[in-house]
């Protein structure tokens, strides 16, 4: 019979093994998003960090919401999760400094897969990344990642699109999925016609995983996204046991 050691006497479950880092934000989370735990089919608990709107994040990349990311790190990290991850790519400006707040394994952003993708890649192919606003990605948020300049990237956004703009980035209140999922695929369709050489492709935004099949489906390339990033990093810190035949 097992035997079970009490992680901690502040918490009274258990089970939770990824712990998600979520903006102080409001619009509907689809199956798919991140926002959404029916997405995942292992259990995820969620932490809201106070005051991170997408306003101070993405356009004013506040430096003052190093410390509240912090604290809700370590509550997860307090509560039990073994991996502590993000929603939404441009967290990307602190995973060093959450990193090295934590003893658990941190992976805040989307972006953190680029050299990974790129290293698959032929050397005449380029990562392509679909992101919530291409024009407020910057050279920080890449280095935090690990993304140099010698890998080749083909960047859009989807700041210019209607429907996400005012669903996402305005936070109108409602959100039509079925449009959204048409100018995900328009962007990946203009990306792949400009620029042929890319090889695969990386939804930056945490709201776009719902649309990678279909945006795979309409580029034939592979699709990576913060839920084959989280998948990823969720079968290392719970490994299972095989069995069967021989």
């Amino acid at each position: 019979m097992a035997v079970y050691k009490l992680k901690s006497k502040s918490r009274s479950w258990d089970g939770e093994s990824i712990g998600i880092l979520i903006l102080d934000a409001a619009y509907p989370c689809v199956p798919g998003n991140v926002g959404n735990a029916s997405t995942f089919d292992f259990p995820v608990r969620y932490r809201e960090v106070k005051g991170a709107s997408i306003e101070r994040l993405l356009n004013r990349m506040d430096p003052g919401l190093l410390e509240p990311f912090i604290e809700a790190a370590r509550a997860l990290e307090r509560e039990g999760v073994r991996a502590i991850t993000g929603a939404c790519g441009f967290m990307a400006l602190f995973q060093k400094e959450v990193a090295e707040a934590v003893e658990i394994p941190v992976f805040l952003s989307s972006l953190l897969q680029v050299p990974f993708i790129w290293k698959m890649l032929t050397s005449k192919q380029k990562v392509g990344i679909i992101a919530a606003d291409s024009k407020c990605l910057t050279k920080r948020h890449f280095e935090s990642v690990g993304i140099t300049s010698d890998i080749p990237i083909v960047l859009c956004g989807m700041e210019d699109k209607e429907e996400f703009r005012t669903a996402i980035l305005e936070e109108k209140g409602t959100l039509d999925s079925d449009q959204i999922e048409n100018e995900v695929v328009d962007v990946a369709m203009k990306m792949i016609k400009e620029n042929p050489e890319t090889g695969a492709i990386l939804l930056e935004c945490s709201d776009l995983p719902p649309y990678a099949m279909a945006v795979q489906e309409a580029t034939g390339r592979p699709v990576f996204d913060f839920i084959t990033m989280i998948r990823y990093v969720h079968g290392a810190v719970v490994q299972r046991r095989y069995e069967g035949f021989v």
